[in-house]
């Protein structure tokens, strides 16, 4: 579980060689792979091209990348771990994607396309699909996180997507919604 910034000298609990150790912890143990999760989207796209480049040098397991796009830099934080030699990463089709959840894998498409990395995918399809999710998730609108915009305060309170949509909904359960930012 990715937390902090590894390029921030003033956080030394969680620094690239604590994520090393780790790794290689985990490769003598007998893992197959190793996945960072990082549930908040504190992974900044250098500290990203830093950890996928060391944990490579370090370990022989695949990496693969989850992360969530609450401060917005999913998908320049995604092509900076590809750039790196990440082996696998997560995304969700366009109209679900961002904010709380992963970033989009339609906009991906084109941020690699025209590169070594370029996604060897039907966009066109992707699109049908993103459109067709994009009707269905108004009906679901009641259970969304309420955030309309990129939250860069995340790199301050780095409270999970899932953790910020559930806290909200249950602020406005106990008539806190109005005062959401105090709480």
């Amino acid at each position: 579980c990715y937390t902090g910034d590894i390029d921030d000298p003033d956080r030394p609990k969680y620094h690239i060689d604590y994520y090393k150790k780790m790794a290689r912890e985990l490769e003598a143990q007998g893992a197959h792979m190793l996945a960072i999760k990082d549930m908040a989207g504190l992974l900044k796209p250098q500290a990203a091209y830093r950890l996928i480049s060391e944990l490579k040098e370090t370990v022989g397991l695949p990496i693969h990348l989850h992360m969530h796009d609450t401060g917005g830099n999913g998908i320049l934080t995604y092509t900076k771990a590809i750039e790196a030699g990440v082996d696998v990463i997560d995304t969700a089709i366009g109209s679900m994607a961002g904010l709380t959840s992963q970033p989009s894998l339609n906009t991906l498409y084109y941020a690699l396309e025209g590169t070594e990395q370029a996604l060897d995918i039907d966009i066109d399809s992707l699109e049908k699909l993103s459109y067709y999710w994009e009707d269905v998730r108004k009906y679901y609108k009641d259970f969304e996180s309420g955030m309309m915009s990129p939250h860069s305060e995340v790199y301050r309170h780095e409270m999970p997507g899932g953790q910020y949509s559930n806290l909200q909904q249950q602020a406005k359960a106990v008539g806190l919604g109005g005062r959401w930012e105090e709480v």
